[in-house]
């Protein structure tokens, strides 16, 4: 079993770097502050983890926090002590000479998943669910863009924008707000052609890939990656039935679109065009 994990783990990583050298010229860039701001610190067992949202990143964080000592089981740590605890420490925290010793020496991993899954993932999170964050900040310009006859109460708000509307807003390149990182590329989240990870995870194989990584690391015997749903977990995750209904309700171009945005993403980890 562990043969044909390393073996996938082989082929993973020289797909990315095939596309890198194909599409990136990128290879003599330096590594800046910004490139690994995604990236978490594990130092006691010498882990780099570049987070990707929607990706089983907060089970991640729990994981690490775990190997860290802060906390004795995964089971223990609330959503809001994984994000906003500050326990964890960032790579472009430290200064040049430790963010390259921590490059050069530690286990960098990242784990991804297909991006039309990710971005309804992300959008059913984000817009389908109160939230005082997304609403106001996103949502009320998104639907003021591009909603003819919005009501007061939809522009006050901004709760209720529609799957269509969302898309418009991520394809638009005059876009009203910013990028956010739940429906950015991998690409630019965790520069793979910059930062050669030594292990790519995938969401669909999430169990095997992840407790082959903690293998890998030493990581203790009795932490396995937990398999419980961190938000809205009486919610059904979002599988490729419900990703295809909600890419349903756009045009072919919109759809094709979609996926010329996330070409990068498509190519690089392979997964095949929806």
């Amino acid at each position: 079993k562990w043969k044909s994990l390393y073996q996938i783990q082989r082929e993973r990583k020289q797909i990315m770097r095939e596309t890198c050298s194909k599409y990136k010229s990128n290879n003599r860039r330096i590594i800046t502050p910004y490139h690994v701001s995604r990236i978490f610190v594990e130092d006691k067992y010498r882990v780099l983890y570049c987070e990707v949202p929607k990706a089983g990143c907060s089970n991640w964080k729990r994981v690490l926090m775990v190997l860290n000592g802060l906390a004795s089981s995964t089971k223990d740590i609330q959503h809001n002590t994984v994000h906003y605890g500050n326990y964890l420490k960032r790579l472009d925290g430290f200064d040049h000479k430790g963010i390259y010793h921590r490059l050069n020496t530690y286990t960098k991993m990242l784990f991804i998943r297909e991006p039309f899954e990710k971005l309804v993932s992300a959008f059913r999170d984000k817009f389908e669910h109160p939230n005082n964050y997304y609403h106001p900040v996103f949502g009320k310009a998104i639907i003021s863009r591009y909603r003819m006859n919005a009501t007061k109460e939809a522009l006050r708000t901004g709760s209720g924008v529609k799957f269509k509307e969302f898309i418009q807003y991520l394809l638009d390149v005059h876009r009203p707000v910013g990028m956010d990182i739940h429906w950015d590329h991998v690409n630019r989240l965790c520069s793979p052609c910059l930062i050669d990870y030594d292990f790519v995870g995938k969401f669909e194989s999430m169990e095997e890939d992840a407790n082959f990584f903690l293998h890998l690391i030493g990581a203790p015997q009795n932490l396995t990656f937990p398999k419980f749903k961190d938000r809205h977990s009486n919610e059904e995750r979002t599988t490729t039935k419900i990703t295809q209904q909600y890419f349903a309700q756009l045009s072919p171009s919109q759809r094709q679109q979609s996926y010329d945005f996330y070409y990068m993403d498509y190519l690089m980890f392979n997964y095949s065009k929806p």
